[in-house]
């Protein structure tokens, strides 16, 4: 027997609600083949919440045996871009969701909303209405008090055929008339009280052009899109919940057999994160950050472009679970999942990010040496490689202090340490600038404690890192904090302004890491020894020099269930 479904039978395995509404649905002949969408619309770059709906909606399809549709809900000209649709065609293949070519747009589909309009008229379920915005909402009623009806609601059929006919030959400017839905207006529900459903919007549209006027409202075109896609169960989050009594409304009054189900569950809150589409464009339009795909956002094409990886956030969805009830995760989570997924793929290399001169007195001028060194000694499968070695190196600034503190034990004046994967070094004397400013360290070397000769005369308390300096790649790292200031929280309450961390990024320009690294390429990833994960920025390095993007810093506070 399959172990996995062993175990579900075993009880081991928990199911989530919606597999369980699936299964239900599937014993009871009620759906033959399970097929589930992802529907963005192309007004923004999608980003970690995203990532849930792709994955859920990918993940159910795949495990039913079902299909996986991606579809653009690009209803409103207003907002739509050719940019937007290209990101997150991008963004949902490299997540993970494997649409196979059934790639759809609510465009497409234009032509039979109209017609789907034309029939609810001729059911006398709609009607053409004269009211202005302001109007309509005034009409609208309170939760508290009902609405009052249209004085146009009561419109002859064919009064109202002739008139939707007019808007859509563009005879009515934007605002003068829209199609609605007759309904209630006294609903408890406020999306039942006569809802528009299509509306005068003279404007290009990015797949169809100037062919069409009106354009139909979401809340009308979702469920038809659904039912023309043969979608068995259409998984939204939970703002939608309201609006299912609408969606099975226009469903049931189409008169579409084997309707599509839809079924709500909570979206994926992170702590301290900006993910509202308003807010990011305002940042990016502002200047605060350099695109959509800043590594400082939580876009999906951000969390690429910084070096997060496909797996890394399937691992962070996991542990997150589906429920119906709204939760928001600690960006500490995801930091976690990267870790576990980079330790053993990342090969480690010795990279000095504030580098200050060192030099070995009493190592022979001229000559070099090549040290062996595990790529990953977690991974032993990784392979070896061999550093250059010689008189003068790098290291890190804060590895030597002139008058340190008591336990430190790196690099000070008489103190002894080891250099990785090399020798012992003490140090001898040290040169600063008019400031003070340390600008020079001098050493000797003890040719005995060869690092791998089993050299066990004396035992040193500090091992730091190093490159040396000939050989060494210069290049650019770019270290990232949250973009929030985390002690004020995302948005100000008095003007709705975000809490932005002044010190978000800290570039720095003059890093050394060690030869093995100038054939990377554009998102490789490395572990840079004692300074955490990095990844090539695939939009700001060049072939004569790269810059790196710190996906994450080894150490992390956050403690897995």
């Amino acid at each position: 027997m399959d172990e996995q479904k062993e175990m579900e039978e075993n009880g081991k395995v928990s199911k989530n609600f919606i597999e369980l509404i699936i299964e239900r649905d599937i014993s009871e002949g009620r759906c033959e083949q399970v097929v589930t969408r992802f529907p963005p619309e192309p007004n923004g770059y999608l980003h970690i919440g995203h990532a849930k709906s792709i994955l859920l909606n990918y993940g159910l399809a795949k495990k039913y045996g079902g299909k996986f549709n991606l579809r653009f809900d690009d209803t409103n000209p207003t907002k739509e871009k050719t940019e937007f649709v290209e990101s997150i065609v991008q963004d949902v293949k490299w997540v993970g969701g494997d649409f196979e070519n059934r790639l759809f747009f609510a465009s497409d589909y234009f032509e039979q909303m109209y017609e789907c309009a034309v029939k609810l008229i001729k059911k006398g379920k709609a009607f053409v209405c004269d009211l202005s915005a302001d109007e309509i909402k005034e009409y609208r009623g309170t939760l508290k008090e009902p609405g009052k009806n249209s004085p146009y609601r009561d419109r002859s059929i064919e009064e109202n055929l002739a008139l939707f006919e007019r808007m859509k030959n563009g005879e009515f400017a934007d605002g003068q008339k829209v199609l609605r839905a007759k309904i209630d207006m006294s609903s408890p529900n406020m999306n039942m009280r006569d809802p528009v459903i299509y509306r005068v919007a003279h404007m290009s549209h990015h797949n169809t052009g100037d062919k069409w006027c009106i354009y139909p409202m979401y809340d009308f075109a979702h469920p038809i899109e659904d039912a023309i896609e043969g979608v068995t169960h259409s998984i939204c989050t939970l703002e939608f919940e309201d609006h299912r009594p609408l969606y099975d409304w226009v469903i049931r009054e189409l008169e579409y057999e084997n309707p599509p189900k839809q079924i709500e569950f909570a979206k994926q809150y992170l702590t301290n994160v900006v993910t509202g589409k308003r807010y990011i464009k305002k940042l990016v339009e502002d200047g605060v950050v350099d695109g959509w795909d800043d590594p400082r956002l939580v876009t999906i094409s951000a969390l690429r472009r910084r070096g997060y990886t496909p797996e890394s956030i399937r691992m962070f969805m996991e542990l997150c679970g589906v429920s119906k009830a709204y939760s928001s995760a600690d960006f500490g989570m995801l930091e976690y999942c990267i870790r576990e997924d980079l330790k053993l793929k990342c090969p480690r290399v010795m990279a000095v990010l504030d580098p200050v001169k060192l030099v070995i007195t009493n190592y022979p001028e001229g000559q070099i040496e090549y040290l062996p060194a595990l790529n990953n000694p977690e991974n032993e499968a990784m392979g070896t490689r061999e550093i250059p070695f010689g008189r003068e190196l790098y290291i890190e600034r804060d590895d030597f202090m002139i008058d340190p503190p008591k336990k430190y034990f790196r690099l000070y004046p008489g103190n002894e340490v080891r250099l990785m994967n090399a020798y012992f070094v003490t140090c001898t004397d040290y040169l600063v600038d008019e400031s003070g400013k340390v600008t020079e360290i001098h050493c000797t070397y003890d040719p005995e404690t060869k690092s791998g000769t089993g050299f066990t005369g004396r035992k040193v308390k500090g091992t730091i890192h190093w490159v040396y300096a000939p050989c060494a790649v210069k290049t650019t790292a770019r270290l990232y904090e949250n973009l929030i200031d985390e002690e004020k929280g995302v948005y100000n309450e008095e003007d709705g302004s975000m809490n932005l961390n002044p010190d978000s990024i800290t570039v720095l320009e003059n890093c050394y890491v060690e030869p093995m690294i100038k054939e990377a390429k554009a998102y490789d990833r490395f572990q840079f020894l004692r300074n955490g994960f990095f990844c090539v920025d695939y939009k700001d390095s060049t072939k004569d020099h790269l810059v790196f993007n710190r996906i994450v810093s080894l150490k992390s506070s956050y403690k897995p269930n």
